[in-house]
C-alpha cells in the first residue's frame, strides 16, 4: 500500500475528472490500493488509526472490518485510493476514510450491506467513477481536533507493508479478543440475572409480606370500624338517656319551685298579712332564689329540647328598642352602685328584624349575666349594629366587659356543657357552667352565629351574628316557586 501521487487535495473532484478522496481540502493521509498486499495493510491500518483515537474494541475491529471489505470489493477498479481525515472544525468531530476509484464495475450490494451494519457509509456513483465515504463518529473527551489530527498522521506515517498472514493472524487476535469480550460480557449478562432474579424473589418476598399486613390490618380496620359502631350506638342511647332525663327532672323540679315563686308572691302582696321586715327580707330571699331556680330549670329544659330536636322556634318581628329596655330591667343592680355600669345602645333608627325574640332574649341574659358576674369594676357593654352584607344581612349584638378575662387555653372549652375554668374569680360567683354553651347553642338555632375573644385581665367580647329570618323566608319561598 502506497501514497497516492494524484489526489485533488482540495477535495470534490480532481483535475483528471475523478471524485476526490477526502472530505476535507488537506486529508490526513491517502493510500493506492493495488493488490491484495494492499488490502491486508488497509486492515491494520484502520486499526491502528481507530487506536490512536481511543475507540472502543468493538468500534475498531467494526472499522478494520468494514474497510477491509470495502477495500477487496474494490480492488481492481481503475485509481483506487483511500484516504484517511477528519471532519473539519465546527462539525461534530468524526473519522471520515474515502474510497475513490476512476472506473470499474459498482460496488456489490451484499457489501455495502455488510458495512452499513458496521459503519456508516455515503456511496456516490457518477460516470467518471464513484466513492464511498465511511464515517466513524469519534469518541467524547478526546484531546481536541488538533491534537486527534496529529495522532492519526503520526499513526498512518509509521504504516507498513503486512502479508496475508499478518492480516490473518490479526483477524485471529480480534476473533480471539471478541470471543473473549464476548464471554466476559455473557458472564457479566448471567450474574446480572442471578441479581434480578434474587431482587425478584425479595420483590415477592416483601410484596407477599405487605399483602399479609395490608390483610391483617383490614381486618383490623373493620374490628375497630364495628367497634366504633357500637361505642357510637351506646353514645347515641346514653344521649337519649340524658335528655330525657333532664327532660324528667326539669318538670319534676319546675312544679314545686313555680309553688314557691307563687307563694312568696302572694306573701309579699300589699293586701296579704302584714310582715315584719326581717320576714319581708326573708320571703324576698325565697322569691329571689326561687326565681333564680326557675330560670335555671328552663335553661335545662331548654338545652335538652334543643339536643333532641324538640325547641321550636316562632319567627317574629322583634322590637329592639323594647327588647333592650327589658334587658336593663332585668339588671338594675349594673347601674355603677358596685363598681360597675351596664351600658345599653340608643337605637334611634331602629334595625328590622324577625327571629324567636324569647330565646334572643335568653342568650343576651345568659351573655349580660355572665358579663356582670365576671366584672368586679368597669363596665359591660351592650351595642347592636346592623351588617348590611347583600347576600346575608343580618344585626350584630356584641357585649363586651372589663372582666377577669379567659385564658387562651380554655377558650374553646367554656363552650363545653357544665365546664367551668376554675380560678379565685370563682369566688363567691356561684354557676352552672351552662350560661356559653346554652347561648351559642341558641344562636345556631336561629341560623346565627356565636362568636368569644378575651384577654386575661383586660376583658371579653362576645359576638352575635343572627340572620333576618323573615328575609330569609321570603328567600326560600322564591327559590321553590312560591309567593
Amino acid at each position: 500500500m502506497s501514497v497516492a501521487a494524484d489526489s485533488d487535495p482540495r477535495g470534490g473532484v480532481s483535475h483528471d475528472g475523478r471524485p476526490a478522496a477526502s472530505g476535507s481540502a488537506d486529508p490526513v493521509a491517502s493510500f493506492v490500493l493495488s493488490s491484495v498486499q494492499d488490502v491486508f495493510g488497509l486492515r491494520r491500518t484502520a486499526q491502528q488509526a481507530a487506536a490512536a483515537l481511543a475507540f472502543e474494541r468493538q468500534d475498531q475491529v467494526r472499522l478494520a472490518t468494514a474497510l477491509s471489505e470495502l477495500g477487496r470489493d474494490r480492488l481492481g477498479c481503475h485509481g483506487l485510493e483511500v484516504s484517511f481525515d477528519l471532519v473539519p472544525p465546527g462539525r461534530p468531530t468524526a473519522l471520515l476514510v474515502t474510497f475513490a476509484w476512476t472506473g470499474g464495475p459498482p460496488p456489490a450490494k451484499e457489501t455495502l450491506d455488510l458495512a452499513a451494519r458496521l459503519v456508516r457509509i455515503d456511496h456516490e456513483a457518477g460516470p467518471a467513477g464513484g466513492r464511498i465515504i465511511v464515517t466513524q463518529p469519534l469518541p467524547a473527551g478526546g484531546a481536541g481536533t488538533a491534537g486527534q489530527r496529529a495522532r492519526l498522521r503520526k499513526v498512518l506515517e509509521g504504516v507498513t507493508r503486512s502479508t496475508e498472514a499478518d492480516d490473518l493472524r490479526a483477524q485471529t487476535r480480534d476473533l480471539i479478543a471478541t470471543l473473549e469480550e464476548t464471554r466476559a460480557q455473557r458472564e457479566e449478562l448471567r450474574q446480572l440475572n442471578e441479581e434480578l432474579e434474587e431482587t425478584n424473589r425479595g420483590v415477592l418476598a416483601l410484596y407477599t409480606e405487605l399483602t399479609q399486613e395490608l390483610e391483617t390490618t383490614n381486618s383490623g380496620v373493620l374490628a375497630l370500624h364495628s367497634e366504633l359502631e357500637d361505642k357510637r350506638q351506646q353514645l347515641l342511647e346514653a344521649s337519649e338517656a340524658k335528655t330525657r332525663f333532664w327532660t324528667n327532672i326539669s318538670h319534676e323540679l319546675r312544679t314545686p319551685v313555680n309553688a314557691v315563686v307563687a307563694l312568696s308572691t302572694l306573701l309579699l302582696a300589699p293586701d296579704s298579712h302584714a310582715l315584719t321586715d326581717e320576714q319581708r327580707e326573708q320571703i324576698e330571699l325565697i322569691a329571689s332564689s326561687g326565681h333564680t331556680l326557675l330560670s335555671l330549670v328552663s335553661d335545662l329544659l331548654d338545652v335538652a329540647k334543643a339536643e333532641a330536636g324538640h325547641l321550636d322556634i316562632h319567627p317574629e318581628p322583634v322590637d329592639l328598642r323594647l327588647l333592650v329596655a327589658h334587658l336593663s330591667g332585668l339588671f338594675p343592680g349594673g347601674r355603677g352602685d358596685d363598681g360597675v355600669t351596664f351600658v345599653t345602645p340608643r337605637l334611634e333608627q331602629q334595625p328590622t328584624l324577625v327571629t324567636d325574640e324569647t330565646l334572643l332574649v335568653r342568650i343576651l341574659r345568659n351573655l349580660v349575666s355572665n358579663a356582670l358576674k365576671f366584672t368586679e369594676r368597669g363596665e359591660v357593654r351592650l351595642d347592636v349594629r346592623v351588617d348590611p352584607e347583600p347576600t346575608d344581612p343580618a344585626v350584630v349584638f356584641t357585649v363586651t366587659d372589663t372582666g377577669v378575662g379567659i385564658p387562651p387555653e380554655e377558650l374553646n372549652r367554656v363552650f363545653e356543657v357544665f365546664y367551668q375554668v376554675r380560678g379565685p374569680h370563682q369566688r363567691g360567683r356561684p354557676g352552672t357552667g351552662l350560661g356559653l354553651p346554652y347561648a351559642r347553642m341558641l344562636a345556631e338555632l336561629l341560623n346565627g352565629t356565636l362568636t368569644l375573644t378575651s384577654t386575661v385581665g383586660v376583658g371579653t367580647r362576645v359576638e352575635v351574628r343572627l340572620p333576618d329570618l323573615g328575609h330569609e323566608h321570603v328567600n326560600t319561598q322564591n327559590r321553590k316557586g312560591g309567593p
